[in-house]
């Protein structure tokens, strides 16, 4: 079972292609997202709709569109295509990193014709005669999101996909190439850990690593949205202090020497589809100086790292974790360890 990812601007081509596409795939089915966005308008209230400019933007959205294409594989196997506009990095992790969690590859391509033709494609594109503002939310919603697109591309997005100029291309002959690319093997699964998804309660292990000026490592995963401290979730008859320790020397190629002291234990609750579960955070001290000059990200899990105040923490990490490295900090400046739960301390 895979997936066979086609990302590109608005205009780009993205569903006529995925339409020829799946005649040249054996046992391929195409799975058009837009059909959660448009289910959702039935679902939510509109009060919640108005709240965010785009449908990508709602976070039941992102995880509908990972358990829809892993329930269509588990129905029909085979190849599942999906012609889908992401340009926004944190979104792509997040799906990405789900599919890769259910042990399913994503074959990421990008069609990029040159922005001329992106403009007269959108510029020709038929507006519906019954759709109320359709020249606004068809046409100029296109012509919108071409700055995004080209932002994404300098960005991030051309080292993400394989990239196809499509301005001389018809639908049908860059199926072709589609198809041909992934049979041969030339554009291989995104290069994205794969977490296998909990199935009850975990524990995790964080350690905090600090620099000269008592800023704190954060590490940007590739499977998730959102930074986060170095660390994992403990193995099966793993103490949680070498747990810590060995996803320390993984993600960042730092070896700690000594066992790192306990800050915080929080018990996160359990929010659907998650289950919740321990997170401890260790103080794995402060790294020599140019110690830090020479963290390393050796694999796929991890795209960025940076030291960051207690004050810039805040603006980078999900409320959860930040309320988690907030008490860490006090418990590290007070000496001791703190029980937390859902991030508030108790006792």
């Amino acid at each position: 079972m895979t997936v066979v990812w086609i990302n590109g601007a608005f205009g780009a081509g993205k569903t006529t292609t995925a339409r020829e596409l799946i005649e040249l795939i054996p046992n391929s089915t195409l799975f058009d997202p837009e059909v959660i966005g448009a289910g959702l308008t039935h679902l939510l209230p509109a009060k919640r709709l108005a709240e965010v400019g785009d449908f990508q933007d709602l976070p039941i959205w992102r995880r509908l569109v990972v358990d829809t294409a892993a329930a269509m594989l588990a129905e029909l196997g085979g190849t599942l295509v999906v012609p889908m506009t992401l340009l926004r990095q944190e979104y792509r992790d997040e799906i990405f990193g789900g599919l890769a969690a259910r042990r399913i590859p994503v074959h990421h391509f990008l069609l990029a014709p040159a922005e001329t033709i992106l403009r007269k494609r959108i510029a020709g594109r038929e507006v519906p005669p019954d759709l109320p503002d359709g020249e606004i939310r068809v046409r100029q919603w296109a012509y919108d999101h071409i700055e995004p697109y080209r932002a994404a591309l300098a960005a991030w997005l051309t080292a993400d996909a394989h990239l196809l100029d499509t301005g001389d291309l018809t639908p049908y002959a860059t199926a072709v190439r589609v198809a041909d690319a992934v049979g041969s093997g030339a554009v291989p699964p995104c290069d994205i850990v794969q977490t296998p998804e909990p199935t009850a309660e975990t524990l995790a292990a964080g350690v905090l690593l600090f620099d000269e000026h008592d800023r704190v490592l954060l590490v940007d995963p590739t499977y998730k949205p959102g930074w986060e401290f170095p660390g994992g979730v403990v193995e099966r008859g793993e103490a949680p202090a070498r747990a810590g320790m060995r996803e320390v020397a993984e993600e960042t190629g730092i070896r700690l020497t000594e066992v790192p002291r306990l800050l915080v234990v929080d018990w996160e609750r359990p929010v659907p589809p998650g289950f919740g579960g321990l997170r401890l955070l260790f103080d794995g001290g402060r790294l020599e100086s140019g110690e830090s000059s020479r963290v390393l990200l050796p694999g796929p899990e991890l795209r960025d790292w940076r030291f960051a105040t207690e004050q810039e923490a805040a603006e980078m990490l999900p409320p959860v974790r930040y309320e988690r490295l907030r008490w860490a900090l006090r418990a590290r400046e007070r000496g001791t360890a703190l029980y937390l739960e859902a991030g508030v301390p108790v006792g």
